[in-house]
């Protein structure tokens, strides 16, 4: 007798419902299985995403060069504290090939006060290129220029979002005002839009004049860092060389001296954040197939148990016409609807899931069909153990491990006559 696979389904789905705790008890391991690897999936490749946005929001194909760090008491310190670029090196930098933009740059953490509100801050002393350079739009106002606010010194202001919102303004209110800067009055002339993105917030900044910054608020006449913008991503790796050999040449740098002076790219910034990413997602992805593979484990008892406690039936069956092969179809189908049924409510717990979490960590996340699918997939091969020990199904019991017979009520009522009295 053969059975069809409609059949099969039709049977399965019948003997499911008949237990239904314990079948959604055994699904329940891959929907917990399913669900982990789609929200961590969805999570993952928001938080990528951001950080990538967030490097990318720092400028256009964007090469920093930081002074070095000074060491004081024997104490390295971090990088830019050192006094060995100058003014002139940026001049330098910026006539080398492939350079579209420079912007020299100082600073430094100060109070910024307005009226009754106040906000610690980084104040960055710098020129009109900075726009250009670090890809700075206003939302309203002006940015600086060259040959006013820089040439003259005038005591004028940028400021971030952030900054804004901080000091109780808004952008239309904040142009105009005067703000004080470590206790110098400052008058703002612009407001940026945000940039967003993760991390240290970007959009928490004031920016003045370099001349300015110099003559008021940071000591000394060397710079922090050099910013620039290359015309080509393609030509990033060759202007950094250039500045290298620039610099050394430039500081009497020779032979295998250290350089007093550190080259940072864009790309090296976004290949940085991406491989963190990764590395994050796969291990959470780890711990997730973990729970699929308990969940496959436990479809594979649950069969066996059936199996074992469905010996009568098997026999039953088999001495009415049916082969082993559709025995084993029987089974084999059961533990399919348990893994696809489980990992289809999993993916749908998932997808909210992730939306919940992304929300909760201020994410933008969303459960994509490449993760619903490696997820679904997982799960149909995390169920593969409850189908290999559906195996058993088809095999004779041996014997005395199979349930006792029971004796008819015609037989219990035969009397059969005692062998010592004929």
């Amino acid at each position: 007798m053969d059975v069809s696979l409609f059949e099969a389904l039709r049977l399965a789905l019948r003997r499911l419902s008949v237990n239904k705790l314990r079948t959604a008890l055994t699904a329940l391991g891959v929907i917990i299985g399913v669900a982990a690897v789609v929200a961590l999936l969805g999570v993952g490749d928001g938080a990528r995403t951001q950080l990538t946005q967030g490097v990318a929001s720092l400028g256009t194909n964007l090469v920093s060069v930081q002074a070095g760090a000074a060491t004081t008491g024997g104490v390295r310190g971090a990088a830019g504290t050192a006094t060995t670029l100058t003014t002139d090196d940026a001049t330098a930098i910026g006539g080398l090939p492939g350079v579209s933009a420079f912007a020299p740059e100082v600073s430094t953490n100060a109070l910024v006060v307005r009226g009754q509100s106040n906000t610690t801050t980084t104040v960055t002393g710098t020129t009109a290129a900075e726009s250009q350079v670090r890809g700075y739009t206003l939302q309203v106002g002006t940015f600086m220029s060259s040959l006013l606010e820089y040439d003259r010194k005038l005591p004028v202001a940028v400021l971030g979002p952030t900054t804004v919102t901080d000091l109780g303004l808004t952008p239309a209110s904040a142009v105009g005002s005067s703000v004080k800067i470590n206790g110098i009055p400052f008058t703002v002339i612009g407001v940026t839009q945000p940039k967003g993105g993760g991390g240290i917030n970007p959009d928490d900044y004031v920016l003045v004049p370099l001349t300015t910054a110099a003559d008021r608020l940071v000591a000394g006449g060397t710079l922090r860092s050099v910013s620039l913008s290359v015309s080509d991503p393609s030509v990033t790796t060759f202007v950094s060389a250039e500045i290298t050999a620039l610099l050394r040449q430039r500081h009497g740098i020779a032979g295998t001296a250290q350089d007093d002076f550190s080259i940072v790219s864009q790309d090296q910034l976004l290949a940085v954040a991406d491989q963190q990413a990764s590395i994050i997602s796969n291990f959470l992805i780890g711990i997730a197939a973990i729970a699929l593979l308990i969940g496959g484990i436990g479809i594979a008892n649950t069969m066996l148990v059936a199996v074992r406690e469905r010996t009568r039936e098997i026999g039953t069956r088999k001495a009415i016409g049916a082969r082993q092969r559709d025995l084993r179809l029987q089974f084999l189908v059961e533990a399919v609807l348990v893994t696809i049924g489980g990992a289809i409510v999993g993916a749908v717990i998932g997808a909210i899931a992730t939306s919940l979490v992304g929300r909760a960590i201020n994410v933008s996340a969303h459960a994509s069909l490449t993760g619903v699918g490696i997820a679904v997939a997982a799960a149909r091969r995390g169920g593969h153990p409850g189908r290999l020990l559906a195996g058993p199904a088809g095999r004779p019991a041996r014997p005395g491990r199979g349930p006792p017979a029971r004796m008819t009520s015609s037989q219990q009522g035969e009397k059969r006559p005692c062998p010592s009295h004929p």
